[in-house]
């Protein structure tokens, strides 16, 4: 019976980031892409998402690697907590391996792992799997798509792209090699969804070095700069303008440092000759001479920028000498942390630059017109939008109609869902386990659904203990019942609930000993039953209620 090609996304399809297809055929399996996801506010204390690796666990000894399309956490957050699983080797380009690297560092997984760095052009085989990587430009360096040649015909899997034809470094995404390749005939294309809601064109990454020149020019101010750290064009951008006029430049944020000095190290970033200044240095320049880079463009709490804006920073203070400029978009879901930075910003006096009309930030991701291209170049049967929320996917999957694919052969997929090519064409397997793995820590998967629930509960309604003393001979209750509460009431400023509180659990002690109840298990029950419905009746408030029994 012959083989069927099959694609199995794990992650990345309906949501915006966590990124992980799988592809397999007879024997072989490889990995495009193992990323993160940022929690949702809901998802309390979890520190990020992963994927669900449940089937990559069950099918490990069919494995023969793992291919990164580019160094974004969306596409390499998870790869440490999936290596501590499965051992596989990594295949991708050379400022992305950089990146990987430092992350494995921090794992104690770096000399373990084979990483194979490979360049647009280069051709190789993970099993019956043949891949070449071909240039794209995004907001990273060193971006790839993927043509990967399987035993049934040729898949193009684009990564995150755009069309950018006036590029800072590394030259126009390779349109030809796409076409030529849509001319050899193209079974599908896997493409990016993020940004198919914009009409048009994304503005090109030379745009946003206008921007901070107009605002570096005559500026008497210091100028500190945000943007994400993994944007290196950005950066180099940022060092030209100031050299242009005669700054030096610092940088502060930990991930930025390690980019920069990674970046630099590989000559994707060009310093300018004594351009750079140390931390320590800084407040020595005049502020019209001195211009920070940092991290924060998304009001993470830890980052250099919140801790610039909240006086919390060992080097740097913010005050009305200060223009602060944010080079980048919001991500969904961070606004409200980026505005919280923004106010204390300009409560210290300092002047914050984020106006998303001026050309300050430009996306890496492709709008239609640049999606429609995409489409017309590679001319593929099957047309499989990915990389976005799902409305996302359905507004690209009328776009693939629009240009020509049938629409019989549009495929809106879920994960977890097995998309199966074969000579007959196409169709769909049994799903595979696809979900959320939620990182608390150091804890990978033990913060489930119940423990989510629970903190849920007290984030939003607080906690009721209620400990009673037993004597361990008698069972009698030794003192009267002690009720603490932490985010439900403050317990001095409700005297009067704690006393009716206390005369609950002791009536519910006297119906126990009345029916003779002497199970720990039924008297707690008992305790928390009565406690929750006085709580509600008198409050309408459902706090969590922990009944404690101590003998002694």
């Amino acid at each position: 019976m012959a083989s069927k090609l099959k694609i199995i996304p794990l992650g990345g399809l309906g949501e915006i980031g966590k990124n992980l297809t799988v592809y397999e055929y007879g024997k072989d399996i490889f990995l495009v892409d193992c990323g993160m996801g940022f929690p949702d506010q809901d998802l309390y204390g979890v520190d990020m998402v992963i994927p669900d690796i449940s089937y990559l666990r069950a099918n490990r000894d069919r494995i023969r690697g793992m291919v990164i399309t580019h160094g974004h956490e969306d596409h390499i957050g998870a790869i440490p907590y999936v290596l501590k699983e499965i051992d596989i080797p990594i295949y991708t380009t050379t400022l992305t391996a950089a990146l990987i690297e430092l992350k494995l560092e921090e794992h104690d997984l770096l000399y373990n792992t084979q990483i194979f760095t490979k360049q647009p052009g280069d051709h190789f085989h993970l099993g019956c799997f043949e891949i070449e990587f071909i240039h794209v430009n995004h907001s990273i360096a060193d971006a790839v798509a993927l043509a990967i040649k399987t035993p049934i015909g040729t898949i193009i899997q684009t990564g995150d792209f755009k069309i950018d034809l006036t590029p800072i470094q590394g030259g126009v995404i390779d349109l030809a090699r796409l076409g030529q390749l849509g001319n050899e005939g193209v079974l599908a294309l896997l493409s990016d969804s993020t940004n198919v809601e914009k009409p048009g064109y994304s503005m090109s990454e030379s745009r946003v070095g206008d921007g901070f020149d107009a605002l570096f020019k005559n500026c008497d101010k210091r100028i500190i700069v945000t943007t994400f750290a993994s944007n290196v064009h950005r950066m180099q951008q940022i060092i030209n303008v100031a050299a242009k006029y005669g700054r030096k430049v610092g940088i502060t944020g930990r991930s930025m440092e390690n980019v920069m000095r990674v970046a630099t190290e590989l000559g994707y970033v060009d310093l300018p000759d004594d351009i750079m200044v140390d931390m320590t240095r800084i407040n020595s320049l005049p502020k019209n001479k001195a211009v920070i880079i940092c991290t924060g463009s998304q009001g993470e709490t830890m980052s250099a920028l919140h801790r610039i804006a909240f006086s919390e920073h060992k080097q740097v203070s913010v005050n009305a000498g200060d223009r602060v400029i944010i080079s980048a978009s919001a991500i969904p879901g961070n606004e409200n942390m980026i505005s919280k930075v923004i106010d204390s910003l300009f409560q210290k006096g300092a002047e914050v630059i984020y106006d998303r009309n001026t050309p300050l930030h430009v996306s890496g991701h492709a709008c239609q017109e640049e999606l429609k291209m995409m489409l017309a170049l590679t001319k593929p049967q099957y047309f499989m939008p990915v990389h976005g929320e799902y409305r996302m996917l359905c507004k690209h999957a009328e776009l693939g109609k629009l240009m020509g694919v049938d629409p019989k052969n549009v495929i809106i997929a879920e994960n977890g869902n097995v998309i199966e090519f074969s000579k007959r064409g196409l169709k769909r397997g049994e799903p595979v386990p696809a979900g959320a793995v939620y990182i608390d820590g150091k804890g990978v998967g033990d913060v489930g659904s119940a423990v989510l629930r629970d903190r849920r509960h007290l984030a939003e309604d607080g906690i009721v203990m209620a400990i009673v003393t037993l004597s361990a001979d008698t069972g009698e209750v030794i003192s009267d019942p002690e009720i603490i509460t932490r985010g439900f009431v403050y317990v001095k400023e409700a005297e009067d609930l704690m006393l009716e509180l206390r005369r609950v659990v002791n009536e519910s002690l006297e119906s126990c000993e009345h029916h003779r109840i002497r199970e720990w298990s039924a008297i707690k029950a008992r305790i928390k039953s009565n406690l929750s419905g006085y709580l509600y009746k008198t409050t309408r408030r459902s706090p969590m209620i922990l009944p404690v029994i101590i003998e002694v």
